[in-house]
């Protein structure tokens, strides 16, 4: 297998505050005060949808460059949701202050449904787990 990411995390003592080592990049995760955390960083639902929405610019970005589209500023607004069934939602709502006519936009959101991040998200992972020693 190839690798693509890598990610550790350190539990100290201060409920929840933990330090993520993504790659070479040094990164704080907790929860909020009123689930018992610090409220000193993200919480790991923030980095889910703050990947995803990296990774839907990124993407948009790259395919409107080799178009010759500029995009400006591009924004693109996520949120998860949870349903009565306890299936998860994400809805992204995209922003561009540069006039793109609507078969450009329509392009856009065709390729923002194949982002990496995205397939990996609706495709899902397999996860395992071992002790280390």
């Amino acid at each position: 297998m190839t690798k693509i990411a890598s990610a550790s995390v350190v539990s100290g003592d201060t409920n929840y505050v933990h330090q993520v080592r993504a790659g070479h990049f040094d990164l704080v995760t907790d929860e909020p005060k009123a689930l018992g955390g610090q409220g000193q960083g993200p919480a790991p639902f923030d980095y889910y949808l703050a990947a995803l929405s990296a990774c839907t610019a990124i993407t948009l970005r790259m395919y409107a460059e080799r178009k010759g589209w500029s995009l400006g500023e591009f924004r693109a607004e996520l949120a998860l949701t949870r349903d009565e069934e306890g299936r998860l939602h994400i809805h992204r709502v995209l922003h561009s202050d540069q006039a793109l006519s609507d078969a450009q936009w329509e392009r856009l959101l065709e390729v923002v449904a194949n982002t990496p991040v995205t397939k990996a998200l609706r495709e899902g992972a397999e996860i395992t787990s071992e002790r280390g020693r």
